[in-house]
């Protein structure tokens, strides 16, 4: 049997070969140690990883000091959010988010919401867009974080955080970013983007699972979830995962060796994809901004069918979702395409298709065809059949 074609990469990535190259030394031989040691072991550990988080602070143009090494961006979430809350609970205890964030951003929120803390979740438009006025409207005198994803996982639309920054930086604000999804398809740079706290997941850009980033700006109070050693900076206690840690810092590198080709790239076949869907899907609907979005997503909702369905009947073919994967058992529609407006039968029949750098354009033609296949097959899907 044939693999089918993967087209979840908001999902997760593969490991890219490079980095599982650079990776394998720290799993055995001499470079196993632990960092905190002070023998030779120990210190080649210690060096790799502080090569890696030069590699990751320069990926996002942040000092090396700034770049804290968490288990997964999820904990990377957490530490932001509720680090940073507990830290400015002095000045005020109301914080912002919007309402088509991340669960692991959302389940903080009200985290602390049933611990005391006013909580103001803001509405996006049609495209899944947040607007900066909004923010600027929710703002109060005792306003001491606010937290939006710079692009959505689902749809895939690019928030205005520069803008967002322009607001609550003159006034002290704390400005958090899960830019989870962002990260190696679209340019993240964290003084461009004005955030002090900035959130990155290795496997979304090829490195491995259960390693995340933190960018913490320099002088941004947090305080630490967990208590122990002083590793990292004293932020997340508990001997550092060398090897992860390692391939991480490779995955940034070669990120920026791509110079931004990938993003083009991805946008051509993502493209592609969208007009051979088109051609042959009479009601076909895009959901997400036309524009101001992530260049591998695509998010539309095929009418008369639930996008569940299609990618069982497709799934020799096609490996896609039909929203996040962190609730893609779930048999309720997505919550983000809920906060946009779009109605309970669109939202049914929705599916994520995301490209990565190993799809082709045969890939993507063939998946096109795989997907006509499974819709002629339906008695209400006739036109296709001409």
């Amino acid at each position: 049997m044939h693999n089918p074609i993967y087209l979840d990469y908001n999902a997760t990535t593969p490991v890219d070969p490079q980095v599982a190259d650079a990776i394998e030394p720290y799993l055995r031989r001499y470079f196993f140690g632990n960092p905190s040691s002070s023998h030779i072991y120990g210190r080649r550990a210690h060096d790799a990883l502080e090569k890696a988080r030069e590699q990751v602070a320069a990926l996002i143009a942040a000092q090396h000091s700034e770049i804290i090494f968490t288990g997964c961006a999820t904990e990377a979430n957490n530490l932001a959010i509720r680090g940073a809350a507990e830290a400015m609970r002095s000045r005020g205890r109301h914080i912002i988010t919007s309402a088509i964030e991340h669960p692991s951003v959302a389940a903080p929120f009200q985290l602390l919401k049933r611990n005391g803390w006013e909580v103001s979740v803001l509405p996006v438009d049609e495209f899944g867009m947040l607007s900066a006025e909004s923010v600027s409207n929710a703002l109060r005198t005792d306003t001491v974080l606010v937290s939006i994803m710079h692009a959505n996982n689902e749809v895939g639309t690019i928030q205005p955080i520069r803008e967002i920054s322009a607001i609550t930086r003159p006034k002290g604000i704390l400005l958090h970013t899960d830019a989870a999804q962002s990260v190696g398809k679209i340019p993240v740079l964290v003084d461009r983007l004005g955030v002090d706290l900035l959130t990155l997941a290795g496997h979304k850009f090829y490195a491995t699972k259960g390693i995340g980033a933190l960018y913490v700006r320099k002088g941004t109070p947090i305080e630490p979830l967990l208590v122990g050693a002083g590793h990292e900076r004293g932020l997340r206690p508990g001997t550092e995962n060398v090897p992860a840690i390692v391939g991480i810092g490779k995955a940034a590198e070669l990120v920026q060796q791509g110079n931004g080709f990938e993003g083009i790239a991805l946008r051509t076949l993502r493209d592609t994809l969208h007009e051979r869907l088109l051609q042959t899907v009479p009601g076909l609907q895009l959901n997400g901004h036309l524009d101001m979005r992530l260049p591998n997503t695509l998010n539309v909702s095929f009418p008369n069918i639930s996008g569940r369905e299609l990618l069982q009947h497709a799934a020799g073919d096609i490996a896609a979702s039909v929203g996040s994967a962190c609730h893609e058992d779930s048999d309720t529609v997505s919550g983000v395409l809920g906060a946009m407006g779009i109605s309970q039968q669109r939202a049914r029949g929705a599916v994520r298709f995301s490209v990565g750098v190993p799809t082709t354009l045969l890939d993507v033609e063939h998946a096109g065809s795989a997907l006509r296949n499974v819709l002629c097959a339906y008695e209400q899907y006739e036109p296709y059949s001409t």
